[in-house]
């Protein structure tokens, strides 16, 4: 909202019943009725890139939100296909809530499609959205709470290009502004679900329990208020900045009417978990880097003439310095690429298939 009205956001614990905390947030808000129609389908993009990393909004928390929209006639839970798995495998975490009404639904599979315009700015992209991500359908982002530079529901819109790599937006501009021009092809966001079952750390399944909701209807009031439990400062976030350049919602913590649990209360427990996290984190052990493993084969020479390395070649000495890697190619691939495009490596096919090499 703009001008001098407060943009609203609650706040809500649980303890056990999400339903009845996602029935309080909403109620909080003054309700979403003129979502909760019988004319009206709702889309839930969830949040999924990784799904051995538990960083997605889990089945009870979808599910609070299915209840929430009682009078519509169909619910999508929605996802595209990227390098990890098709959309359609990684909506299987929420197999138990299907039915008839709600359908998993691949956004990379449609084929009735609206193409949109994206980086205006940046060469002026053609992306084929599917057709239920546009009005009058309700459209509802949900992810967790995470401490993640990126963000949390407003990132989540990186998963609405059907394309399964994704490397085209990663240009540092198109970047930038490619959540911001997808919001606004879509009609934005109506209802925002942060899952903060767990504050997780912005890799791996590293988390510490807070057992909040956090829900709203201006997306960048709830990402705002996301990023500064995660200790982030919002007017750092180039992303989140980039909506509020547009005026496409409420980036000021100081605008943002906190309903339902004390701010204050929360920061601070938020504070006391991210302090916990990080006490997790430097305990732990050093994450496998598929951008470290590579660099280290370059450095050491793996890739020099006369030797033209194959897939299985890299796989087996990756293996070697860290079992790790194994079944990893697909991230291994995409660091290989963006050495390749950096001229850091060579690859050419041959008989064998497609080998690489440096200078």
């Amino acid at each position: 909202m703009k001008g001098d009205e407060m943009t609203k956001v609650a706040i809500v614990e649980f303890n056990g019943d999400v339903s009845e905390s996602m029935q309080k947030a909403l109620h909080l808000l003054g309700g979403i009725g003129e979502l909760n129609k019988p004319e009206r389908d709702v889309t839930i993009k969830v949040g999924v890139f990784y799904p051995r990393s538990q960083q997605y909004s889990s089945v009870e928390v979808v599910g609070s939100i299915i209840e929430g929209f009682s009078e519509s006639p169909k619910i999508y839970l929605a996802e595209s296909d990227n390098y990890q798995a098709t959309g359609s495998e990684r909506l299987q975490l929420w197999k138990a809530l299907f039915t008839e009404r709600v359908i998993p639904f691949n956004l990379s599979e449609d084929t009735d499609t609206r193409i949109v315009r994206i980086a205006k700015d940046e060469g002026d992209l053609s992306v084929e959205l599917s057709h239920i991500l546009f009005k009058p359908n309700v459209f509802v982002s949900t992810h967790v709470l995470r401490t993640f530079q990126h963000g949390m529901v407003l990132k989540n819109l990186f998963g609405l290009p059907p394309a399964k790599q994704k490397r085209q937006y990663h240009k540092r501009e198109i970047f930038r502004s490619i959540f911001s021009d997808l919001f606004e092809a879509i009609g934005g966001i109506d209802l925002s679900v942060i899952d903060g079952t767990h504050l997780y750390w912005k890799y791996g399944n590293l988390r510490v329990p807070m057992n909040i909701l956090i829900v709203g209807r201006d997306a960048v009031a709830v990402e705002t208020v996301g990023v500064t439990l995660a200790g982030f400062k919002p007017e750092k976030l180039v992303i989140l900045q980039e909506f509020v350049k547009r005026g496409l919602g409420e980036g000021d913590i100081e605008n943002i009417e906190i309903v339902g649990l004390h701010f204050e209360e929360i920061k601070a427990r938020a504070k006391a978990a991210l302090k916990e996290l990080k006490a997790i984190v430097a305990a732990a052990p050093k994450p496998w880097s598929p951008r470290e493993a590579v660099d280290g084969l370059i450095r050491n020479g793996f890739f020099r003439p006369p030797h033209r390395r194959t897939r299985e070649e890299i796989e087996a000495a990756l293996a070697e310095q860290d079992k790790r890697s194994k079944g990893r190619w697909s991230v291994i691939y995409t660091t290989l690429m963006r050495r390749i495009k950096k001229g850091k490596l060579n690859r050419t096919k041959e008989p064998e298939g497609w080998v690489y090499w440096t200078e």
